[in-house]
């Protein structure tokens, strides 16, 4: 049965990557929370394996480990005061643990990108260890980053997860309309006599994830449209020093040029859904706030698409939005459940 709730698929975070960035913050802010009132810690080691040793340092891993061992969450933190955060740690060489107490901590030598030890369970594998004063281990965790922003404890079964999981995950909520695949989920639908959005939303009731649903994904819609509106008023490079320039004000400027001059190709209403997705990969890759959908490497689409339904369909509502946001996401549960959404096993394609 699928319990993987819609507002774990779609979550508000930072970018530039949802495995990368926003699983590690996840796992750090866990293992810090963990071990933060232990006698006598003195240091903390993570040890980044696999994807996350080979590519984290694009994706901010290294950054997103400070700010969640420093009790950043990716729900709320502001990106111009992780920054900062990071700037301070790197040359203050001292962490003020999970907001909390300060240890020694030196990004370049605490946080070990680790290109040769296996990742028997997942690509994406972070191992944090922390010793006291007299150099004993007094706390040792291994977390894996599955996708999405997920994450889990090594060891624990991955059907059913939930991007919760740093409490330990919780035992799945009795559904009214419980479905395992696409097909039974249909059949759940049509033998109810609900729409898909109706019956999700039942599930979703149950799952009782948020306190109020429409509020909840109001939000999501909110952050997503934001996130458009910032990656089409930006310009200038993306950070990765591959110097690559942002497009998407450019774009957006000559398609709004030539409404002005009445001289709109057919295909110009496409031309917009995707400068939409552009500015939302552009924000993205500039470590702005964005919504997994259902990762970060992917959270341009939905976003566009439910753009181009209230800017261009005839009787687009806030209601018909939350519908679509309702199937999308249990669409992605339906992926999360039984494939993958993790570009470190499926590819970035399969995000």
């Amino acid at each position: 049965m699928i319990t993987i709730s819609v507002f774990d698929i779609f979550r508000i975070g930072l970018g530039p990557s949802s495995s990368h960035t926003c699983g590690p913050m996840r796992a750090a802010a866990a293992f810090a929370g963990a071990v933060a009132g232990r006698e006598g810690l003195a240091r903390i080691e993570v040890r980044l394996l696999g994807s996350l040793a080979w590519t984290g340092r694009g994706h901010a891993t290294d950054r997103a480990v400070v700010w969640g061992l420093a009790g950043l969450r990716p729900e709320t933190a502001d990106p111009d005061e992780a920054a900062h955060l990071y700037r301070h740690v790197a040359e203050s060489g001292r962490l003020p643990l999970n907001g909390g107490r300060e240890i020694a901590f030196d990004p370049a030598r605490d946080i070990v990108f680790d290109r040769e030890s296996p990742t028997p369970e997942h690509p994406n594998t972070l191992i944090f260890t922390a010793w006291d004063e007299e150099g004993r281990v007094i706390g040792e965790e291994t977390w894996l980053s599955p996708g999405g922003g997920f994450i889990r404890r090594a060891g624990k079964i991955a059907k059913g997860e939930s991007a919760g999981e740093e409490s330990g995950g919780e035992a799945p909520a009795a559904l009214p309309y419980p479905y395992d695949s696409a097909s039974e989920l249909l059949a759940r639908a049509e033998a109810a006599g609900l729409s898909l959005p109706a019956l999700i939303r039942a599930n979703e009731e149950a799952l009782e994830r948020v306190p109020e649903i429409d509020a909840a994904l109001d939000a999501i819609i909110a952050a997503m449209f934001g996130a458009i509106e910032r990656g089409l008023a930006a310009e200038g490079e993306l950070p990765g020093g591959l110097r690559v320039r942002r497009r998407a004000r450019g774009i957006a400027e000559r398609l709004r040029a030539e409404e002005r001059r009445n001289d709109r190709p057919p295909h110009a209403v496409m031309d917009w859904v995707s400068v939409y997705a552009m500015a939302v990969n552009e924000e993205n890759a500039a470590g702005g706030r964005v919504v997994t959908a259902p990762t970060n490497g992917a959270a341009g689409v939905v976003p566009a698409v439910l753009r181009y339904y209230r800017d261009f369909c005839p009787g687009a509502s806030a209601a018909g939005m939350r519908d679509f946001l309702l199937v999308a996401g249990a669409i992605g549960a339906l992926f999360k459940a039984r494939a993958s959404i993790s570009g470190a096993e499926v590819g970035c394609q399969g995000e």
